[in-house]
């Protein structure tokens, strides 16, 4: 099977941003445990039509590897918690007894197993890599080889247990990268200053008030060319995501009359309705300005006001 980089990419991603509790020295033992667990019944073929099942066998292999770390953890590692929990991360949908969704933990009883998932942890060299991954980030030192030896793994020297724990995958890196670049070019644009209140602070120690806002929502535009972006202090960018302000297509403030509700105690404080049809900030390059289609989808799409 040749998995491509970017699946296997995707999945890594995943297997490194678990939500565990943390409120202990160590992240909570319990999904990276079951992870390891279900590799193991992949590759034994115990999965019956890419369903995992809860079942004695299932809480014994998972107790097997738990009690690797049991010592540490006053009370007892059930199965059925990360069974549950790990529907969330995107790994699996839990099912009830009769095989439909269920939202009730003491309802769990197979997990379909994401078909892309699947055909990630089909590929040999996949799980080798994630049992790495899990292991390296998950557990205490003093337990790590212990666990290489349970999935058969061949103990690491502590350089490559480092590189590890801080592996990044190449998509979240490539974000990374370009969140910073994206930022760095929208508040050069806008010399530091809030578009909306025309504010300006930074700090000797680099430090900036405004935030670099995507007009036409990245996520659903994937779109991180500066003129979708306005600078933005804290306040002025969450009441524009929130849909109370926006922008015509002169570039003046429109609100969202009547769907909320403000009060100044300080006579000489603005509030968003003292904004409206004022021109904002604007870059004094006006190839730099906002481009209208990015403006005009976000009156349609956040705007909670009339037009």
């Amino acid at each position: 099977m040749n998995l491509s980089v970017s699946v296997a990419e995707e999945w890594y991603g995943k297997i490194c941003r678990l939500k565990v509790d943390r409120a202990r020295q160590e992240p909570a033992p319990h999904k990276p445990l079951l992870l390891l667990v279900f590799f193991d019944m992949l590759e034994a073929r115990q999965l019956s039509g890419g369903m995992l099942e809860l079942t004695p066998s299932l809480a014994f292999r998972f107790s097997v590897y738990g009690s690797v770390v049991a010592h540490r953890r006053s009370q007892p590692l059930l199965v059925i918690f990360p069974f549950f929990h790990l529907r969330s991360e995107g790994f699996w949908q839990v099912l009830d007894e009769k095989r439909q969704p269920t939202s009730e933990r003491n309802r769990a009883r197979y997990a379909m197993i994401d078909p892309g998932f699947l055909v990630a942890a089909s590929d040999p060299g996949f799980r080798q890599r994630a049992r790495s991954l899990l292991i390296a980030k998950y557990f205490h030192p003093e337990d790590r080889a212990a666990l290489y030896s349970l999935c058969d793994i061949k103990v690491p020297d502590e350089d490559a247990i480092a590189e590890q724990v801080r592996y990044q995958p190449i998509a979240e890196a490539t974000n990374k990268g370009r969140d910073a670049r994206f930022r760095i070019m929208v508040l050069s644009n806008y010399t530091f200053t809030c578009a909306l209140t025309r504010y300006r602070l930074t700090t000797v120690s680099s430090e900036c008030i405004v935030d670099a806002a995507h007009i036409h929502q990245f996520a659903a535009s994937r779109n991180d060319d500066p003129r979708n972006g306005l600078a933005l202090c804290k306040n002025a960018h969450w009441l524009f995501d929130n849909g109370l302000w926006s922008l015509s297509d002169d570039y003046r403030v429109i609100v969202a009359r009547g769907r909320f509700d403000e009060e100044c105690l300080d006579p000489g404080t603005k509030g968003l309705l003292d904004y409206e049809g004022a021109s904002i900030h604007l870059p004094r390059d006006q190839s730099k300005w906002p481009a209208l289609p990015n403006l005009r989808w976000h009156r349609k799409n956040k705007f909670k006001g009339a037009i």
